[in-house]
């Protein structure tokens, strides 16, 4: 009876098949950076004013200097009021001069804005500002549980429908709302887009991942997360380039949408897990499948091998109840969900603050992306010479430590702040990576896809937190800071709770989840436990 990995290592476990899959199931993590370009770069406290243009009724003469000092009052040191104009009156300029105004209002007609870095944001096409400024962390917000809710849909979806249907349907989600999130005329259709946009994004992350990792070997399988990984982070160095050169966020997502759909047309053409398919049973369906993959990377699959791909005992599928019964495998999910989740917090609230930092945004935005890269490079490569658990407590444990040290540091001093910021980042990023590895080999294929969306849940929620705890900065500034690197060292340590996974196949039972052992091992287990088990159509 022939094991997946048997198949795999026939049919070429990393051949030209998988190389195409794999960079056409990566490159949309290239466009989906572009995808926070309007939440990232805000400007969120831009020089402005109250629109005051009603007094031009009076005297449509008037310079812009008489304007602001007839119709706006002045703050203790002088300057202009930014949120408060005086009430509007139905004067002659003459009386209006003679008499002036005392009685103010908040700005009752938009605002002027000037010296933007940008020509168009969300705040100021939509007055996120003065007593209407925590709007902004609400559309974060929005966008960050869209992406959760869209984990927490596509999770069981690709269980009961595959995984190839569980990646298409959220690419067509996501072209549709970005379009409809960029041609917004009000902040709240803006932010139905974007939750809907979110819950496209959440589900691709989830499964397109997932769906290029089945059909890679055990000695590259960690390239499936880590490539995906890398693509990001290029995104991320091209985000930068794209808003310097593109300063208006509605543009931007009308050429994030002309990306995506690039992708909408070809991923109709990705082929489906044959892991999967065996699992539901669709065993002839595999068979095919797996012909045409071994004719693709110019293998012939033998005779023998085909009549290997029978019906074998398997055991009941109880999706999460099989992980609540089994405190191995809780133990296992409750610590990499955590640790995702911990990093993730620290990620975002980093990102979020992108432009508080002290340096060029855009420079800070390309030093985010450039340290990406080698950090998922690196991790291609640590992966399998050190092995899963000590990178992941390594990357958390180090990130943690580094950015609490930003507290060490006088906040005027940007470069060093930047730096301890980057490099922070740099490490948790990594541990994603890893997170992304190790969920997939910690669990059964009955429960693998599950676990995966339940972890990137569990993710999501972390970056959904994040811009609530940035708010904690009104207490003082070092709340945030001290909140979420607590998270990751904690995380950290308890990464030493979980097994090693390197060089090892892809359990398919709860046993060998379980026991972490091979499945030659397993293939001797006693008739009490194969009672225990039901027919189903599986390698």
């Amino acid at each position: 009876m022939a094991e997946f990995g048997e198949i795999l290592r026939n049919i070429g476990d990393f051949g030209l098949f998988q190389k195409i899959t794999l960079f056409a199931l990566c490159f949309p993590n290239f466009i989906l950076p572009f995808f926070f370009a309007n939440v990232f770069f805000i400007q969120s406290d831009p020089e402005r004013h109250c629109n005051t243009d009603w007094i031009l009724q009076a005297d449509s003469n008037l310079t812009a200097d008489e304007q602001l000092n007839l119709t706006l009052p002045r703050e203790e040191d002088g300057t202009f009021s930014r949120c408060r104009m005086f009430v509007p009156v139905d004067w002659d300029i003459g009386a209006i001069r003679e008499y002036g105004l005392n009685d103010t209002t908040g700005c009752q007609n938009g605002w002027v804005y000037s010296n933007t870095l940008y020509d168009a944001t969300i705040v100021t096409d939509f007055d996120l500002v003065c007593d209407q400024s925590h709007l902004l962390e609400v559309a974060q917000t929005v966008l960050m549980t869209g992406i959760l809710v869209g984990c927490l849909l596509f999770g069981p979806f690709a269980e009961s429908f595959g995984r190839k249907r569980a990646a298409q349907i959220p690419v067509v989600v996501m072209l549709i709302f970005i379009v409809t999130t960029g041609l917004s005329p009000n902040y709240y259709l803006y932010l139905a887009s974007q939750f809907m946009a979110g819950i496209g994004y959440g589900g691709y992350r989830l499964n397109g991942v997932i769906l290029a990792t089945e059909w890679i070997g055990v000695s590259k399988r960690s390239w499936g997360a880590c490539v995906s990984q890398l693509f990001a982070a290029v995104g991320q160095c091209a985000l930068a380039g794209l808003i310097y050169l593109i300063r208006n966020w509605r543009l931007a997502q009308l050429v994030t949408a002309a990306a995506l759909a690039v992708v909408a047309v070809y991923i109709w053409f990705i082929p489906e897990s044959a892991r999967w398919l065996l699992e539901r049973g669709r065993t002839e369906e595999a068979k095919q499948l797996i012909v045409r993959v071994a004719a693709i990377n110019k293998r012939t699959v033998p005779e023998s091998l085909l009549e290997k791909i029978v019906e074998k005992e398997t055991e009941k599928k109880g999706g999460i109840i099989i992980l609540m019964q089994s405190s191995v495998l809780r133990k296992y999910f409750l610590t990499i969900i955590f640790g995702w989740f911990s990093l993730n917090v620290t990620y975002y609230c980093l990102s979020f603050n992108v432009g508080n930092f002290g340096l060029d945004i855009f420079l800070t935005q390309l030093m985010f992306g450039l340290s990406e890269l080698p950090a998922h490079i690196l991790c291609i490569w640590l992966l399998e010479a050190l092995g899963r658990k000590v990178s992941l407590v390594a990357t958390l444990l180090i990130g943690g430590f580094l950015c609490l040290m930003i507290l060490a540091v006088p906040q005027g001093n940007a470069v060093a702040v930047t730096a301890l910021v980057t490099t922070g980042r740099f490490l948790v990023n990594w541990a994603a990576s890893v997170c992304s590895v190790y969920v997939q080999e910690l669990f059964p294929t009955s429960f693998r896809q599950t676990a995966s969306g339940l972890g990137s849940i569990a993710s999501r929620a972390g970056g959904l937190l994040a811009p609530l705890v940035n708010m904690l900065a009104v207490y003082h500034w070092s709340v945030p800071t001290v909140v979420f690197s607590s998270l990751t060292i904690v995380s950290g340590a308890l990464g030493l709770l979980l097994p090693e996974t390197r060089r090892k196949e892809l359990p398919d039972s709860t046993d060998e989840a379980e026991g972490n052992r091979s499945k030659i091992t397993l293939r001797n287990q006693s008739p009490a436990n194969e009672l225990a088990q039901i027919k189903s159509t599986r390698l």
